[in-house]
């Protein structure tokens, strides 16, 4: 980050360091900087006779605040001008610098998503955990979440978000999109991501979970389809699949020791929506549309591999 001038002296050390300093600090030092700018540098507006824009940097951790922070647009823009900590961590001095607005924002946003930058800083962020060795390709656990939107028709349309749709868990009506993952069962870490609307099925996007090169499967018992078993016994994969029961009929002793052998598995898959929902705070869709909202949640869980394996990352310099 750039030297801060006299007039950022407001910005100064506490003695105690708070929660958000510290996670500032380690996020900091493990998001690999250099290669995410490098992929979105080609498409980012030059200097020219216009005004002039800010540094790509400076939007980078803007960015990143939102995703990490749950900041709208606007309440981005306000909090860089209340927050100094947030400031810093962007790059920016508040006694020589302007601070970007909600507009030159929102712009940022919609440059990643008109050039399909957030899937690509996804897989930017892999090949790095790849190649440090924390990301392996042995296992997949998959696994799908609900993701809630604003029900409410007080829009322009005067209509609920048509990409969303409503569907039934237990006896709970939920009305929203779905978010479906493939993680690495021994690292936790998100390798592949499918964002549909609510009403699909967990299993309909199981195939396009896998990366391919997996030695086993694990899943919970909303993957039990014949489909699925046919798959992975097509593919000389080893099923770890949970069994649910039938109408009427009770499971055997057999089962359940399966099903629970297989729920010790899998249950490193619920740490990414965790990480997701409760480190990041993110339970509600921010944008109208499956492609926007897909878009974030690429970033949201590039961001949080990073996050669930920062102290390895800060242990070996990476």
């Amino acid at each position: 980050m750039k030297q801060l001038s006299f007039a950022a002296k407001e910005y100064v050390k506490k003695p105690k360091e708070t929660r958000k300093e510290k996670f500032l600090r380690e996020m900091e030092a493990v998001v690999p900087w250099g290669r995410l700018l490098s992929v979105i540098e080609p498409h980012y507006p030059k200097a020219g006779n216009g005004r002039r824009p800010y540094a790509l940097s400076i939007m980078l951790r803007i960015h990143f605040m939102q995703q990490w922070f749950g900041y709208s647009d606007a309440a981005m823009e306000e909090a860089l001008h209340d927050v100094p900590l947030l400031r810093h961590f962007a790059g920016l001095d508040a006694g020589t610098d302007s601070m970007p607005d909600e507009t030159t924002i929102l712009n940022f946003r919609h440059l990643l998503e008109c050039h399909g930058l957030s899937k690509q800083l996804f897989a930017e962020v892999n090949g790095l955990l790849t190649e440090q060795g924390l990301l392996l390709r042995e296992g997949t656990t998959v696994d799908a979440t609900l993701i809630a939107a604003p029900p409410s028709t007080k829009n322009r349309e005067g209509k609920r978000d048509p990409a969303m749709t409503q569907t039934r868990k237990g006896n709970q009506w939920y009305f929203g999109m779905k978010a479906h993952i493939g993680v690495d069962d021994q690292s936790g870490l998100v390798h592949t991501l499918v964002g549909t609307t609510a009403k699909d099925s967990d299993m309909s996007q199981f195939a396009g979970l896998l990366h391919g090169e997996e030695e086993r499967v694990s899943a919970d018992r909303g993957y039990d389809y014949p489909q699925v078993h046919g798959h992975l016994q097509q593919h000389l994969v080893e099923d770890w699949v949970a069994r649910k029961s039938k109408p009427n009929q009770e499971l055997d002793a057999w089962t359940r020791g399966l099903n629970h052998a297989i729920a010790r598995i899998r249950a490193i898959g619920e740490h990414p929506f965790r990480i997701l929902k409760r480190q990041f705070g993110y339970t509600k869709v921010r944008y109208r549309g499956l492609y926007k909202n897909t878009a974030q949640l690429y970033m949201l869980f590039a961001l949080g591999n990073l996050f669930q394996v920062r102290r390895a990352l800060l242990a070996s310099g990476a």
